[in-house]
């Protein structure tokens, strides 16, 4: 009942007059962020920083918060329309979310990417209200060998799931965890891979990767091999969802759900991996005449799924933020010091020095969930019509704002050579086959997955051992085995099946 109370205190906070209008300006400039590609919630944050610094605190952190999830929502929109990611977050909905605008349902998309991240982020602020210490003490007992098998089953199961060939999928993979060795040595500060060239001792640019691999890739391809092709518009009366769209996705969001909101609360990654294995899990469990519209027409659940997956994610993240003070991804880092720079530290004691800001923070969250809905159920016919726009035009416009937001980043030349140089990359991975998330799930998790690796064994005094030793990382190492086991022996078994 006492936390019934302090939330209703929180929403009379959040529900002043300014802060409603800071939330609704967070949110409208979030989802705007989200669909321009190289431009992401953490950059945006910290490029507005120092312009709310006259702002009272508890008004700034709702201004924040709602830049924060307001652009996973954005993302979706330019995934679903035109392939381009604003967003890494945002790469499943794209594989689905697009062959679905291709074939005339992109408004049945965008809405379930909306519905989908309204509930995904409604049921996860529940759990921020209710479960925060819990959850965020559950979290804190995972240590070094736990996450690094979390990451392998990360990296098994996009390596598996994702394109026709699982070869390819591991080639993709090492390509992207080499690509994440490049730079300074995280415990030694030797630098690795560089050659010579000062501008990647501090690493590649996870965003510069993701908007060259799909952005820049995107209109190169478009240019080089699909030539002059009329595709389908989508009419308006398609834009809201069928009976069969609404079956099929609510399963996935709370599916989605379900797996997002758990890894908020732990450094593993991100969004990307319960992103992924939302996506893996829902072509798992389509019905057999649904499964095949995964990677031809676009299925559904595999944007209801991954939208509400990193809506969750995005949303539960403020639990170790709030509680612990441990930041889970770049955005929460960011917000991290916004908090340092009122002098509020972040911790177990956060909700008794600073109770009425926590509480309007998450009563801000239910407040902007609800905007971010209106913001972009009514505005689907209008996404929808960015599709009659001249091809020449919208691809050169792309072009022009992932070169614009990736010089934006450092004002460097050299990055510039390198999106292009990537996105030639990306060219012939898509000519030849080979699916491009797994290049970025390899950057991302590389490093940290090598960092926790590292950890792990110095626990173990460099033994290998210490990973059989915990509960919780043997039971990864037996899913991990089985996600590459598994469907093989199942394969036999069907053959065998098929030939007898």
């Amino acid at each position: 009942m006492d936390i019934f109370n302090q939330l209703l205190q929180g929403f009379a906070t959040a529900a002043t007059p300014v802060n409603l209008l800071w939330c609704f300006v967070g949110c409208a400039l979030g989802t705007a962020i989200g669909v321009l590609p190289g431009i992401g919630p953490a950059v945006a944050v910290a490029m507005l920083l120092p312009i709310t610094a006259k702002v009272e605190a508890t008004a700034s952190m709702i201004f924040f918060a709602g830049i924060y999830y307001g652009a996973m929502y954005g993302g979706s929109t330019t995934s679903i329309l035109l392939n381009t990611p604003g967003e890494t977050a945002s790469m499943v909905t794209a594989m689905e979310g697009n062959r679905m605008a291709k074939s005339g349902r992109a408004g049945a998309a965008l809405a379930t990417a909306a519905i989908g991240s309204f509930v995904a982020g409604t049921i996860a602020t529940v759990m921020v209200t209710l479960f925060a210490p819990i959850v965020a003490e559950l979290a804190v007992k995972l240590g070094p060998p736990e996450y690094f098998m979390l990451m392998l089953l990360a990296f098994t199961t996009v390596s598996a799931v994702l394109g026709k060939s699982t070869v390819r999928g591991l080639t993709a993979l090492f390509v992207g965890l080499a690509a994440g060795l490049v730079g300074l040595d995280q415990i030694s500060g030797q630098a690795r891979y560089t050659g010579g060239v000062p501008e990647l001792l501090d690493g590649v640019e996870i965003v510069l990767v993701a908007v060259g691999l799909f952005a820049v890739a995107e209109a190169m391809y478009a240019v080089l091999y699909e030539g002059r092709v009329v595709e389908s518009q989508n009419k308006m009366s398609r834009v809201h969802m069928t009976g069969r769209d609404w079956r099929r996705s609510w399963p996935a969001w709370l599916r989605g759900t379900a797996i997002g909101a758990p890894f908020g609360c732990i450094p593993a990654g991100g969004t990307e991996i319960p992103t992924f294995l939302s996506y893996a899990a829902e072509k798992k469990l389509a019905k057999d005449g649904d499964r095949a519209e995964f990677g031809t027409a676009g299925a559904i659940e595999g944007v209801a799924g991954p939208e509400a997956a990193n809506n969750a994610t995005v949303t539960a993240a403020m639990i170790p933020l709030l509680t612990l003070g441990i930041p889970t991804s770049n955005t929460t880092a960011i917000l991290l010091g916004a908090f340092q720079n009122y002098g509020i530290q972040p911790g177990p004691q956060l909700f008794t020095s600073s109770s009425a800001l926590v509480w309007a923070l998450i009563a801000s969250l239910y407040i902007g969930n609800v905007m971010l809905l209106v913001l972009n159920l009514p505005l689907v016919g209008l996404w929808v019509k960015l599709l009659k726009i001249p091809k020449p035009y919208l691809y050169a416009g792309i072009l022009i704002f992932a070169t614009v937001g990736v010089y934006g980043m450092r004002q460097s030349a050299f990055d510039l050579f390198l999106l292009y140089g990537i996105g030639v990359l990306g060219v012939v991975m898509r000519r030849f086959d080979f699916p491009t998330a797994p290049v970025v799930v390899g950057m991302i998790l590389g490093p940290l997955a090598e960092a926790q690796l590292r950890n792990a064994m110095s626990i173990g005094e460099g033994s290998a051992m210490v990973f059989l030793q915990r509960p919780m990382s043997v039971v990864l190492i037996v899913v991990v085995l089985a996600v590459l086991i598994l469907p093989r022996l199942a394969k036999r078994w069907s053959a065998r099946r098929l030939a007898a």
